[in-house]
């Protein structure tokens, strides 16, 4: 009798938890169902698409293409018959408005060939066209500014290369394979939250002498600086180091690798190089950062006035019209919302959409939403929305098709995930890693200790076509983004239905090392 009772005991305390925990989520196949006919048969990914990228073109945080793209999504939400639709103000930004109105730059001596080229964001015009010889600047200490002092007045600089080309061997676009979607189930070394070392005092010491170059050059006279920036003959996107009320900066063009290489060399080898450049950009008024926003109301007494998000960051560079990064997480998770809306579905909890604004400029979008309705940013203090919070779902991580979720170090909601995944394990949808991913709007949340969460997602081509002049629509594999709406319908469809909301990370004591890390 003892020996049962002792192994009734064991069931008691091991296997019935286990059977209980197993049994905790309700999946509503029928619901999963509808939700894949919908998605994978009767898309509007592709129109999506269009509207987001070619009708509205690049949305740099602060241009007239971001307000464009904002006011386009909210009247597409609107037509898709989505609830409580509006153009959300979330913070003030510090940098003024800017257009690029018109750029050309092309080689005109020892031969002419014109040059794929970007305009460095908030750098200023060239007063009309500029002919002339271009000079190289190789600065590598503050020092060596001075054998350039009365020397650049009017001149096209040419500086260093931040970047040289190697031969590749890699598959221009790729997907995850079974033996790295294994690697990623595993806890890496820094799934406790510690950053890879990072020296802060060099990154710190080398953007300060880019600024006293670019200072040095202001006051120097120079007409236009040249950068080399990219490959395939596919200049990059970045920004200049400005706030409003600086002095206008020198008018900075980026070239790929190709371009300057081949006037670097020229010009090492003692023979002039000549070119022609016109730049007009237009400054304006500092504007205001916004989200486009959203819903499907809950229809639980209770739980509606709990949201689950889905989000995605709006905004984007200003070379290509943003496709894959990231007008493809905006229109999955319009796609994903409208899906539920078609099948007439009726969540418990309210389903709201965001698409973030300023991301690229430091996730302005949805720490302005944090600040507004969670928590004070200063005093980190509870605001009424915090414990409505039931969980968000991000997608920045270009066309790519979705595999699987990273949980972000938060254990609890395994067993939940290990259940809405048996489902979509025939969609390729079975990894769960434990560790965190970063980079984009879900760390907002995870800041606060709510359940944020970012999809792992194919490479393809992302790296290629990242904050470049050529990310745009054809960046995108359709069938991927359709998988990806569908999957993210289901999520926060789960979400929205579960008893109570997905789990937040235990509150640990604070620790002395993390008032040390900046803020990302």
């Amino acid at each position: 009798m003892k020996i049962r009772n002792l192994t009734a005991s064991l069931l008691v305390m091991f296997v019935l938890p286990a059977f209980l925990l197993a049994q905790t989520e309700n999946i509503d196949l029928a619901m999963i169902y509808k939700i894949k006919q919908e998605g994978l048969k009767y898309s509007q990914i592709e129109e999506l698409a269009f509207g987001l990228t070619d009708l509205t073109g690049p949305r740099l945080t602060g241009s007239t293409g971001m307000t464009r793209g904002n006011e386009w999504a909210k009247k597409k939400m609107e037509e898709l018959g989505f609830q409580n639709v509006r153009i959300e103000a979330a913070d003030e930004f510090d940098k003024p408005g800017w257009d690029n109105v018109k750029t050309y730059a092309a080689m005109t001596a020892p031969y002419y060939s014109n040059f794929a080229c970007n305009p460095v964001a908030w750098t200023g015009s060239t007063n009309g066209v500029v002919k002339g010889e271009v000079v190289y600047v190789d600065v590598k200490a503050e020092a060596d500014l001075e054998k350039y002092k009365g020397k650049l007045a009017g001149k096209i600089v040419l500086m260093p290369s931040s970047t040289t080309y190697e031969a590749s061997f890699e598959p221009l676009a790729s997907r995850y394979t079974d033996a790295q979607l294994a690697e990623m189930e595993k806890a890496s070394a820094g799934r406790s939250g510690r950053r890879p070392t990072f020296d802060f005092a060099q990154y710190a010491a080398q953007r300060a002498l880019r600024n006293k170059i670019s200072e040095f050059l202001s006051n120097e006279g120079a007409a236009v600086i040249l950068n080399g920036a990219g490959t395939f003959n596919v200049p990059r996107s970045n920004s200049a180091n400005y706030k409003k009320g600086d002095k206008e900066p020198v008018a900075q063009l980026n070239l790929a690798v190709e371009a300057h290489g081949r006037m670097e060399r020229i010009l090492k080898h003692n023979l002039p190089v000549e070119m022609e450049i016109e730049i007009q950009n237009k400054f304006f008024e500092s504007p205001t950062v916004y989200n486009v926003i959203g819903e499907i109301p809950g229809t639980d007494k209770i739980l509606k006035n709990e949201v689950v998000m889905i989000g995605a960051h709006i905004d984007s560079w200003h070379g290509g019209t943003g496709a894959a990064d990231n007008a493809s997480g905006c229109i999955v998770m319009m796609e994903a919302l409208r899906i539920l809306k078609a099948i007439d579905a009726s969540p418990k909890r309210t389903i709201r959409v965001a698409l973030w604004g300023g991301e690229e400029e430091g996730f302005i979008g949805s720490r302005g939403y944090s600040d507004k309705y969670l928590a004070d940013k200063e005093t980190k203090e509870h605001k009424a929305d915090f414990e409505k919070f039931a969980g968000y779902f991000n997608m920045d991580n270009g066309t790519g098709k979705y595999r699987g979720i990273y949980l972000q170090e938060n254990d609890l909601v395994r067993p939940i995930f290990d259940q809405w995944m048996v489902p979509l394990k025939d969609m390729g949808f079975t990894t769960i890693s434990p560790n965190n991913t970063g980079g984009t709007d879900h760390l907002t949340f995870n800041s606060l200790g709510l359940p944020g969460f970012q999809f792992i997602q194919d490479e393809i081509e992302y790296g290629r076509g990242y904050h470049t002049v050529m990310d745009t629509y054809e960046r995108l594999v359709m069938p991927d983004l359709k998988h990806n709406a569908v999957i993210t319908a289901i999520f926060a469809y789960n979400a929205a239905m579960r008893n109570v909301k997905l789990p937040a990370k235990p509150v640990m004591k604070p620790h002395p090392e993390d008032s040390q890390r900046p803020r990302f």
